[in-house]
């Protein structure tokens, strides 16, 4: 691993757990001021995206307080170049009294600067299968 990958891989594991304190600036602090978050649920085929600073800090906001007690617990990061990646699992009670717990990923590019320029999350949670076409 080169310096650039361990000060990524640094990046992306005080990025989340910052995500785990709810430290929204902590968050912010290493993103690009035009960073893009791609979200796991909105429009095909890219779901949501919020661009820029201060969406991202509406959104964290919005997040934290609809979910106050979520948490991330941390398989894995690996870093390749100015790329990364996080596997975790994600619990938390949504305002509307359901429980959430999903797998997922996010998928981080870096800037030469290591700051993220694009966090992409993808997730797994429990629900009914589709049923198989007849």
């Amino acid at each position: 691993m080169n310096d650039d990958e361990r000060r990524n891989l640094a990046v992306i594991t005080e990025v989340c757990d910052a995500f785990n304190r709810h430290d929204v600036e902590g968050i912010l602090r290493r993103f690009a001021d035009d960073a893009d978050w791609l979200l796991s649920r909105g429009t095909p085929p890219e779901g949501g995206r919020v661009r820029g600073i201060e969406a991202i800090r509406a959104m964290l906001q919005r997040r934290f307080r609809t979910i106050p007690d979520m948490h991330w617990e941390i398989a894995s990061h690996w870093v390749g170049g100015n790329r990364g990646c996080s596997e975790w699992t994600v619990t938390g009670t949504e305002s509307n009294g359901n429980r959430i717990e999903w797998l997922g990923i996010d998928v981080w590019e870096l800037n030469d600067d290591g700051q993220v320029t694009t966090k992409d999350t993808y997730w797994k949670f429990a629900g009914e299968e589709a049923p198989d076409p007849d």
